[in-house]
């Protein structure tokens, strides 16, 4: 038995990084000839992007495929950059070894982690042709461009390099190339069109990356063009410190070994997020060990009990220990007006709503969720709705059945929203579009291939109270859009039949024709708004004007109030009618009365937007008779957007106070801001009909 033993102890061999991908392709998503040239793109088209917002460029990519054998699969990808190149001696580093990269170890926003992906289309490419991976690139500072044949040993898990020099750079159109990086990789692949295609990634990639332009050349020879619609950049993440609750014992033991600081009082205090002097102190105390402490005397227990104290199952004081939130600031998401414009630039249609939630916290990471919705236009009524998934601004295109994103869509019966869905379960169907997307500073996919996300509690919940309020807002258009429709129907056949009715009337008994205002206002008894939101080229501003009419007979007494998108910087100017703010992003004006056949205008202008930014305003109101053309004020609605302002106002006081030396302040609890602007009840029924001014305007352009 010894000698059998010995015999299988020395058949085991150490099995290098790269080695073990190489004979396990599909972990890192080259499974099927189709997949495998969507995730060589992925990877090139990701890095590309990584590098131009690091370096604050606006992306211009160029993305071309060619098959070089149709009978053999062999296809030829080409992307090309506008980045900052990469320095001759780290090409071979960057393409040609595992797990080499710069984002790993930093806790922040990022496209990449592992350092695994476009040296794994580098091995990809010479697995299945035996070919290497020609690298092109050039930093600013140089007259040339430095180019080189990258492939890989798989064995050493480090590169080969062959047919390295310089050249000049030229561009399509003749001029000098200043900076970018190409690369060009062939590959046992096959091109296809659909859902699942090279074309539907970069399609959505750009509706995410609105900030880049995308140029897309196919097989056929047929150019695709997305076109940059804005010039912002992604706001600019910096690295964060670990938080105590997310971190594991293993990962304890080796910061303190690690550790350099004089005692535990420092190691608190200078590698950790969320530890003030109170926490710190607090913490020693829970875990019984002395602050004063010489790092290299904390060992076994004394870590476990520290984690513990962490983790809150050690208390200071009969409660565990308060910790303040991880900072933001590690987060980068898309905002709400652009993943607009990026959803409207891509898919044709009549509403488009989109939110951004305020950031939280699961297992001490940083996360944030932002949805959008686009509904109607050209979009099959009968199919299930389009979903569109993103993690760190990167699409998910495969598993989407199997996806947490997925499963907090299907958490909502959107039969109340206005959707099909058998059972209220499900993914719904509709004419419509759904795109959620993660932000995060440690996305946790279900495999290597980050296809698809795992399941998450905290995660799930943000992303069922996102489609919740947007489903509130499909529900608002929907039954907005229906009103809108009947009373225009209905003025319509008041202006039709009534004058032909009194003309023939007043021929048959030889008398004058009616003055026939008094009867049409009787017959509509409405209080109807109209908004009008444009954009102004002389003063780059975007102006709002709301036109209130009165067609009853009472005075009546209302609170307007419209959104505007106060986060993305947004500022109201020219502001003559007042009012005050009511939450983020919402003003409302207090009108005390709206006389019978008076017509009110309420117009300002906002500041601080692009062209495109903001093309429809939400109008609400407060009272007892409906306004058709707005939508009746949802208080809880109007709590909600206060306890996200109120989230944010904390995480703002909380990354003061977290500042070394300070105390830490408890946070207070999220109560609802008192409504200060009254409504004012009025009367409601059918009233007897008074005519409004002599050639007022009706909503539909038509005089009374």
């Amino acid at each position: 038995m010894t000698g059998i033993a010995q015999k299988l102890a020395s058949n085991q061999k150490q099995v290098a990084i790269s080695e073990f991908f190489e004979k396990n392709k599909h972990f890192l998503g080259f499974d099927s000839l189709a997949r495998s040239l969507i995730t060589a793109v992925k990877e090139a088209v990701d890095n590309a992007l990584d590098a131009c917002e690091e370096a604050r460029i606006l992306p211009t990519i160029r993305i071309r495929i060619t098959k070089v054998d149709a009978q053999k699969d062999i296809i030829r990808m080409v992307v090309e950059d506008n980045g900052p190149g990469i320095p001759q001696k780290s090409i071979e580093k960057v393409f040609g070894q595992l797990l080499f990269g710069s984002r790993f170890h930093a806790i922040r926003q990022s496209r990449g982690q592992q350092g695994i992906g476009i040296t794994g289309v580098v091995m990809y490419c010479q697995l299945t042709t035996g070919r290497t991976t020609h690298v092109r690139s050039k930093i600013a500072t140089e007259p040339t461009a430095a180019f080189v044949d990258i492939g890989l040993d798989t064995r050493k898990n480090k590169a080969t390099k062959a047919n390295a020099g310089r050249e000049i750079w030229y561009n399509e159109d003749g001029s000098g190339k200043e900076h970018g990086t190409e690369v060009t990789a062939e590959m046992k692949a096959k091109y296809q069109k659909g859902r699942q295609s090279v074309w539907q990634y970069l399609r959505m990639t750009s509706i995410v990356n609105p900030h880049a332009e995308i140029i897309f050349i196919d097989p056929d020879g047929e150019k695709h063009h997305w076109t940059r619609v804005t010039e912002r950049l992604p706001t600019k993440v910096e690295s964060i410190k670990p938080h105590p609750h997310g971190i594991e014992l293993g990962q304890l033991q080796r910061m303190i070994t690690e550790s350099n600081d004089l005692n535990l009082n420092h190691f608190l205090l200078n590698n950790f997020s969320g530890v003030t002097n109170r926490a710190r102190k607090e913490l020693c105390e829970a875990a019984d060990i002395a602050g004063t402490r010489k790092m290299k005397t904390v060992k076994g227990d004394d870590i476990r009990h520290l984690l513990e104290a962490f983790q809150g199952e050690r208390l200071c004081n009969g409660s565990p220990v308060k910790l303040l939130k991880p900072p933001t600031n590690c987060l980068s998401p898309i905002e709400e007006l652009l993943i607009k414009k990026g959803l409207s630039k891509t898919i044709d249609s009549r509403f488009v709503s989109t939110l951004t939630r305020v950031p939280s916290v699961t297992q001490g990471n940083p996360f944030q969720i932002e949805v959008g919705l686009i509904f109607g236009g050209a979009m099959a009524a009968d199919k299930p709705v389009e979903i569109l998934r993103f993690a760190n601004r990167v699409p998910l295109m495969y598993q989407q059945g199997g996806c947490l994103l997925t499963k907090a869509i299907e958490s909502v019966d959107w039969r109340q929203y206005g959707l099909d869905q058998a059972g209220g379960r499900g993914v719904p169907k509709g004419p419509a579009a759904v795109l959620v997307h993660l932000a995060s500073t440690n996305v946790q996919f279900t495999s290597e291939a980050k296809e698809a996300l795992a399941d998450n509690a905290e995660v799930m919940e943000e992303g069922r109270k996102a489609m919740l309020e947007m489903g509130r807002g499909l529900r608002k258009h929907l039954e907005k859009k229906k009103k809108m429709a009947k009373t225009k129907e209905k003025f319509e056949l008041i202006n039709d039949i009534l004058p032909a009715i009194a003309k023939k009337s007043a021929e048959i008994l030889e008398r004058p024709v009616p003055e026939l205002s008094g009867s049409i206002t009787k017959i509509m008894s409405a209080v109807i708004s109209e908004t009008t939101t444009e954009w102004n080229k002389q003063t780059k501003q975007t102006d709002v004007e709301i036109i209130l009419f009165n067609y009853t007979t009472r005075v009546r007494a209302y609170t307007i109030l419209a959104t505007w998108p106060e986060k993305s910087g947004a500022k109201i100017e020219n502001n003559e009618t007042g009012g005050r703010k009511e939450a983020l992003g919402v003003w409302a004006w207090k009108l005390e009365s709206l006389q019978p056949g008076e017509k009110k205008i309420i117009a300002y202008s906002l500041t601080g937007l692009e062209r495109g930014d903001w093309t429809e305003t939400e109008v609400l109101f407060r009272g007892s008779q409906d306004v058709i053309g707005a939508t009746k004020m949802d208080e809880k609605f109007l709590q909600e957007i206060r306890r996200q302002e109120q989230i944010m106002e904390e995480s703002d006081v909380d990354s003061q106070e977290a500042e070394p030396g300070s105390e830490a302040v408890d946070e207070p609890e999220t109560v609802p801001e008192k409504n200060e602007i009254s409504e004012v009840p009025t009367e409601e029924g059918v009233e007897p009909a008074v005519a409004p001014p002599e050639g007022q305007r009706t909503l539909f352009g038509g005089e009374v």
